[in-house]
């Protein structure tokens, strides 16, 4: 080949340096099995030539984009507000992904599709996915399940050989212990606010919240359990707040299944009259990063939305590498500040 010939492929570099291209693909991938010098001899040639490496073909060749799609789902109206414990565990989940070489696809579904698990990946645009629990459908896991498709999931431990990853927080620790802190702190008529009620979190924390109060001698008062959107905490709270003064004015605190769920609920108590935490306590959940900062500050139940974001991740690699599947949990920790 001419000296003066431009070079655009691996074929090209390996007639100027008399090797395969597979010596040249291993060299340019700092392989172990191409001797040193060979390697730097062949790296001197792409450098001399200005050559890359075709990273889209080389990953097709390979069946791997090493990009993971995280899916979100659309909802029908533009009120909703993002969750500030998912967006601290997108930078989790970001970082861990960075740091192994990964891209990060944002995948938005409607909550009855399933076209876009082989859209996505039977086109070879992503290894894998990452899902969040609280808004993923029956029908998401069984096609994706059916479809051997590599992901893992926050917020829903599988079923023994379900065939998928999960991360998770400890909601039934996280719903016991503050529960039980209204109750050592002499609350006795303590209000669920909870999320979504089919949630699979929701429905721990609420088990939690019920365990104290049994092992208190209290039953659960059903005027004191309510459910409320997580897209639309303002609102949520406020009407929450609405009904509890309705059906049970006598309550002394909350317990909400999100800070944001929480900080509303102040802001409608103070509108009502109630002093928090003179009159009613309130306890969140998650301790995102703006619960230190409202008036009063906000007591919480701390899950590490960082460090669930990089279990994800590197759980999902991981299976997307070697096969192997991890289910994992991350503590609950009651956090207290002024408003309990």
């Amino acid at each position: 080949m001419n000296a003066n010939a431009k070079v655009h492929t691996i074929a090209d570099i390996a007639r100027l340096a008399g090797v395969s291209k597979s010596t040249v693909s291993r060299a340019l991938n700092d392989s172990p099995l191409i001797g040193a010098e060979t390697k730097e001899h062949i790296r001197a040639l792409a450098r001399e030539h200005r050559f890359r490496m075709n990273v889209p073909a080389r990953r097709l060749s390979l069946k791997q984009s090493h990009a993971v799609g995280l899916v979100s789902y659309a909802y029908t109206s533009n009120s909703a507000v993002p969750d500030a414990f998912m967006l601290e565990m997108l930078g989790g989940i970001s970082t861990a992904l960075h740091a192994n070489d990964y891209d990060l696809l944002m995948i938005q579904v409607s909550p009855s599709d399933t076209d876009w698990v082989p859209r996505y990946l039977e086109s070879g645009r992503v290894d894998g996915f990452i899902l969040l629990g609280a808004m993923c459908t029956r029908p998401h896991l069984d096609t994706l399940v059916a479809a051997k498709a590599p992901f893992v999931i926050w917020g829903i431990p599988p079923g023994g050989g379900a065939g998928y990853g999960s991360v998770t927080g400890d909601s039934i620790t996280g719903g016991r212990i503050a529960t039980e802190h209204l109750l050592r702190t002499g609350r006795s008529r303590i209000a669920f606010l909870g999320g979504p009620a089919k949630a699979h979190e929701v429905q721990d924390r609420l088990q939690g919240y019920r365990d104290a109060l049994h092992a208190s001698g209290l039953d659960v008062d059903p005027s004191l359990v309510i459910h409320a959107s997580w897209q639309h905490p303002e609102a949520s709270s406020a009407n929450a707040v609405q009904q509890l003064l309705e059906r049970a004015p006598d309550f002394d605190a909350i317990f909400a299944n999100s800070d944001l769920l929480a900080i509303g609920a102040i802001d409608a108590l103070r509108v009502a009259g109630r002093r928090v935490p003179d009159d009613v306590a309130v306890i969140g959940y998650d301790d995102v990063s703006v619960a230190r900062y409202c008036d009063p500050p906000l007591t919480t139940v701390r899950q590490d939305g960082p460090l669930a974001g990089r279990l994800l991740a590197e759980n999902l690699i991981q299976h997307i590498q070697t096969g192997v599947l991890t289910n994992v949990s991350i503590p609950a920790e009651l956090v207290l500040r002024g408003s309990a």
